[in-house]
This record gives structure tokens, C-alpha cells and sequence, in this order.
């Protein structure tokens, strides 16, 4: 039995790349209806990102399965009035156009909630809708240079950004619990309420940690590449013939144990240098040379087993493709029109419940659906 808690609800999503679509995604996973509005011509322009899936995109496989894809000019009078008459009926407007697209149209979400009062509406900007930055257009790199993230990542002189689209993915999380409060609040009230959603507030609240060592420590974290900039030790360790092993140590419980049981000597818990977090970070740069001479003695297996026996938390340094094939990666099947495709499962899993996924839609699919349904 699927777990469908949202089949009552519809969602109609004007969407594109991946923060909207990631939401309405996550709706879709719950039940709700999903009707993607696309452009004529083109579509989503995020179907055209790639050809690695069979011939389709990866970011459209992700994030729009489930969904119902109808072709809307929301400027010309029959598509306007096809999308009214969706709204009229909707639980959900959703939409991420370019700042002030929707308000040229007299279509701006207040507007529709006039419509159709139990509306919940949802606009996903770059930078909001007031100040300097308002009318600015915003992608995931962008947003992750003018949060400051950037210049936390990578390693000592060199920036790097996060390999995937986190700014859009934090964007696309945040207007999907937003909603989900809205439901609950309207199953109250009887009303619907306007959401808006910033990417560059969605990176702020995940900023935080840096930007409270900056604002009461007068300084940012140092890039630290793949070792931890405020807690030591915590990072990769090469093994004898090369194998690295990432370890992360929370505590001085564990602390004492590692340099006793996985260490056995060489590096006394109590030295002044490492005998609390805070002086283990001060002196990363010795404490982890000390590390590495003593893990380059081991072995992959020995040193798998000293951790386990201290219960150390571990992890393997993998690649990609062993993620791929990684014994604790649930895949599900998602059915699209070049075949059935592969992707990990929601990771919310419900006891006694099963997942169940629609079919990634072809570009304009549910047009006829869609305008039978909707366009008298």
C-alpha cells in the first residue's frame, strides 16, 4: 500500500531547472497531483541541460516524476484563460519565472489568491521581492558566491564550489516544508496564504555556522578541503598501500579511545596541543601528520578493525561509481518515455507503507488531459 497522504491536493507549478521542480517533486511523491505548466517550444529548459539518461536530462529525471506536463502561453487570451481555470481549482500555485515575469501578466500570486481564497501560492525568487538585489535573476552558482559559500569550500587558497546544486536543492526543501504548513494551517482556517521563498535565504540559514564564527569570532573558518574546519580530528587517513579512510571524532570519549585503541600511542590524549576540540583545531596541522605517520603503518584492514573495536565512526573515501553500487543504496524504477530508469528512493520511509512513483512526463503529454479537463 503507497503512501499518499497529499491525494487530495492539487498543485499547478509554473517550473524550471530545479528549486520549484524540486518541491512540486517532493509533493508529487506524496500523492498530490502535479500539473507542470511548460513553455511552448522548449519546455523546461532543464530537459535540455543533458542527453545522459537514455537520451533525456539528469536534473529532469530527478526532480519531475509524477508530474503532469501541459503546454501553457500564459500570454495569449486562451492560455491565460486555461491557466485561471486551473487555478480556480488548484490547492497549490507554484513558481519560480524570472522576477516581476507573472506580475506584467496581472497574474501575480496576491491576484490569483483573489481568485481562488483557499490558495496556497508559492513564489521562489533568487533574492526576494524587495531591496537591491530583487530584480536580480539567480542560479545555484550565483547564489552560492554571493552567500559566502564559496568562500568556505575548497582547500587553503584555492575556492571551490559544492559539487551539486545545494542553493537550489535548500530552496526547493524549504518551499516544501512551506507548503506542507500551509495545508495544515488552511485545514484550520479555510484560507490559503502567500509563500515566498529566497534562494539567498535559503543559503543564509545554512550559512549560519560560518557566519556566527565571523560575527562573534571575528573571522571565517579556513578552508579546510575534505577535513572539517571546526572539529579535529575529522577527515581522510591514508592506510599502508594507499587506501584512505575518513574518520570524524565528536568528543574526548572518543578522543581517548582513538589515541588509545586505534593509535595505541604516539599521541597522548592529555597533550596540551589535543586535549580539548577547541586546541585539536589550533593545531590541526600537527595533530594530523601525527595521525597520518601512525595510519600509514596499517593497513586498510587492521586499521578498519582498530576503529570498530574502539567504535570509532568511519567511512570509505568512495568514488562515484562505488557509490553507484553501494549495498545500502535504495533504488526504486521510475517509468519515462525512453524506458524505465534508476534512481535512489525518497529517504523518508514510511513503516508498513510502500513508495509509489508516476512516469517522468514527455514534454506537453497531458496537453488534450489537460484542456478536455480544464479549458470550458
Amino acid at each position: 500500500m503507497n503512501f499518499h497522504p497529499l491525494n487530495n491536493i492539487t498543485v499547478v507549478s509554473i517550473e524550471q531547472a530545479v528549486s520549484a521542480p524540486f518541491a512540486s517533486c517532493r509533493l508529487a511523491d506524496a500523492g498530490a497531483r502535479v500539473i507542470k505548466i511548460e513553455r511552448e517550444g522548449t519546455g523546461d529548459f532543464a530537459r535540455q541541460y543533458d542527453e545522459v539518461v537514455k537520451g533525456q536530462s539528469t536534473y529532469f529525471v530527478w526532480i519531475n516524476r509524477g508530474k503532469e506536463s501541459v503546454r501553457i502561453n500564459i500570454k495569449s487570451e486562451e492560455g491565460k484563460k486555461l491557466f485561471l481555470n486551473l487555478i480556480a481549482k488548484a490547492d497549490v500555485f507554484i513558481q519560480n519565472l524570472a522576477p516581476g515575469a507573472l506580475k506584467k501578466l496581472d497574474l501575480n500570486s496576491e491576484k490569483l489568491r483573489e481568485i481562488n481564497p483557499k490558495l496556497i501560492t508559492c513564489d521562489i525568487s533568487g533574492y526576494g521581492e524587495e531591496g537591491e538585489f530583487a530584480q536580480m535573476k539567480a542560479y545555484d552558482n550565483l547564489v552560492q558566491a554571493e552567500s559566502g559559500l564559496i568562500d568556505v569550500t575548497g582547500d587553503g587558497d584555492v575556492r571551490a564550489k559544492v559539487g551539486i546544486s545545494i542553493a537550489d536543492i535548500s530552496t526547493g526543501m524549504h518551499a516544501y516544508a512551506a507548503i506542507l504548513e500551509a495545508i495544515i494551517q488552511r485545514n484550520e482556517s479555510g484560507k490559503g496564504i502567500g509563500i515566498k521563498v529566497s534562494m539567498f535565504d535559503s543559503m543564509a540559514d545554512w550559512m549560519m555556522v560560518p557566519f556566527l564564527h565571523q560575527k562573534y569570532g571575528g573571522k571565517a573558518p579556513p578552508r579546510s578541503g575534505v577535513h572539517h574546519a571546526a572539529i579535529a580530528p575529522y577527515g581522510p587517513f591514508k592506510t599502508k598501500g594507499g587506501r584512505e579512510i575518513m574518520i570524524g571524532i565528536q568528543n574526548e570519549r572518543e578522543w581517548k579511545r582513538f589515541c588509545e585503541e586505534v593509535l595505541s600511542g604516539g599521541v597522548d590524549p592529555q597533550d596540551d596541543r589535543f586535549s580539548r576540540n577547541s586546541l585539536r583545531v589550533k593545531n590541526v596541522e600537527v595533530l594530523n601528520r601525527l595521525i597520518q605517520e601512525k595510519f600509514e603503518r596499517l593497513d586498510y584492514t587492521e586499521a578498519l578493525n582498530r576503529l570498530k573495536s574502539a567504535q570509532i565512526a568511519y567511512s570509505n573515501l568512495n568514488t562515484l561509481e562505488q557509490f553507484a553500487g553501494h549495498p545500502q543504496l535504495r533504488l526504486i524504477e521510475v517509468d519515462s518515455e525512453s524506458g524505465r530508469v534508476e534512481m535512489a528512493d525518497r529517504p523518508a520511509k514510511f513503516c508498513g507503507f510502500s513508495s509509489g512513483y508516476g512516469k517522468i512526463p514527455e514534454l506537453g503529454e497531458h496537453d488534450e488531459k489537460i484542456k478536455k479537463e480544464f479549458g470550458s
